[in-house]
């Protein structure tokens, strides 16, 4: 007789793990990872979660804390993080029957568990072929369900307060332990998949404070207050799968590029630049998910802190024919940049929004705006081939002029490191004496 786990494998300290695998010269010393324009901390090595760094600090406030400290500092990179993603989750399509992506750094998966049986040492497995062949971290949670294993993954993470020793070291079958009681009280209600800040206060205020409070609340009150969410919350913590693996994801309803700049942008040709940057990049996602756009929103705004002199605007334009084609959207998106500028409001970000998405095999032909069959194919053929010369020699080698050369407002990243898996000129050297 077998039985069903359910699986979760997560990054440790994904961005800055990634790091660390293309600079050895990182392992074992702190290091922090910034969001965009180098404003906040991202990510986090173990090393700098000792020092006490938070997560989300604004960079330029703890900056001489941090060079005082010796940590080190990356802007994001993230073509290096989604590559890199992309391989993990390959690996780990390896070890499991089924699997769900669910984020850049975290996947479920489905396998069966003979009876009796304990997956630690799987779990052990997995991690060392990880790390073997991408040189990441990762923690293994293993359960009866999506919500357990949530938990499980916490727990393998987790340390111990009095000895300060890892709990899990790395891997935690909850579905092996004799008495899942004493775990799950170890999970607070904060930590529990699903739990948001509101519903955990209304927990906290009825004395619910971990995860198996949650379980054995009584189910009527739990649904009056979250209704059938809430309910499947907590079957799924008593070990009854009520959450499938989502297989294939959903098709996107939306498809959205947006920035904020690195300075201010006061005049109009660097917004068409920029709208067309985000346009472009927009076009090539929608290219790789299969979908055309039938409208296109352009939207901008100014610093947010800037009290009364504070602008925002929007713009849409449906399209006569749903298309992927970046000429297209851009014949589209750049009327629009002219629409909003305002020459007294310089502007602090800007985005794009592609709409009314539906599959790239579906096209409905507008009678008024005629397209062959043969200039259809030579434009997925000219597409084809900027797309593939993109990912071969990395992101921006064929661009459209639109975007322009030199982008003073393009996004800050000060401290960012190479791409060395995606593209060929930041591929590392080495001489032989």
């Amino acid at each position: 007789m077998t039985r069903q786990a359910t699986v979760l494998v997560d990054g440790n300290n994904f961005y800055a793990s990634c790091e660390a695998v293309m600079d050895p010269a990182l392992i074992g010393r702190p290091l922090v990872v910034l969001s965009n324009n180098d404003g906040c901390i991202v990510s986090r090595s173990a090393e700098a979660r000792a020092l006490g760094i938070r997560m989300g600090q604004p960079w330029f406030q703890v900056k001489r804390e941090l060079e005082q400290r010796g940590v080190l500092v990356r802007s994001s990179n993230y073509a290096l993080y989604a590559d890199m993603s992309q391989r993990l989750m390959s690996v780990l399509e390896e070890w499991v029957e089924e699997l769900e992506i669910y984020s850049i750094d975290e996947a479920f998966g489905l396998l069966h568990r003979p009876a009796g049986g304990d997956l630690t040492g799987w779990g052990r497995r997995l991690r060392r072929d990880v790390q073997r062949r991408l040189g990441l971290p990762v923690a293994v949670g293993i359960a009866a369900t999506k919500v357990q294993a949530k938990a499980a993954n916490r727990l393998a993470k987790a340390t111990d307060k009095e000895t300060g020793q890892r709990m899990g070291e790395g891997v935690f079958d909850l579905g092996a332990v004799a008495d899942p009681d004493p775990w799950l009280e170890a999970v607070a209600i904060e930590d529990v998949w699903g739990i948001g800040r509101r519903l955990a206060r209304w927990c906290r205020l009825r004395g619910i404070v971990n995860a198996r409070a949650l379980r054995d609340l009584p189910a009527g009150e739990l649904r009056r207050r979250c209704g059938v969410v809430g309910v499947r919350l907590q079957q799924e913590l008593r070990g009854i799968a009520c959450l499938p693996l989502e297989r294939l994801p959903a098709a996107k309803r939306e498809t959205c590029v947006s920035r904020s700049f690195a300075q201010p942008i006061d005049n109009l040709p660097q917004l068409r630049e920029a709208i067309a940057t985000y346009t472009c990049r927009a076009a090539e996602k929608l290219r790789r998910q299969r979908q055309r756009a039938g409208a296109l929103t352009v939207f901008v705004r100014s610093s947010p802190f800037n009290g009364t002199s504070f602008y925002a605007n929007a713009a849409t334009v449906t399209l006569p024919l749903a298309s992927h084609d970046s000429a297209a959207l851009l014949a589209a998106a750049l009327p629009l940049a002219e629409r909003l500028f305002n020459p007294h409001k310089p502007l602090q970000k800007a985005g794009v929004v592609l709409q009314q998405l539906q599959p790239e095999t579906r096209l409905q032909h507008h009678l008024l705006v005629p397209q062959s069959a043969e200039q259809q194919r030579r434009r997925r053929a000219l597409t084809a081939v900027v797309d593939g010369l993109n990912r071969r020699y990395g992101s921006g080698t064929v661009q459209w002029a639109a975007c322009g050369l030199h982008r003073p407002w393009a996004m800050r990243r000060g401290q960012l490191s190479r791409a060395a898996t995606t593209r060929l000129a930041d591929l590392p050297v080495v001489r032989s004496g």
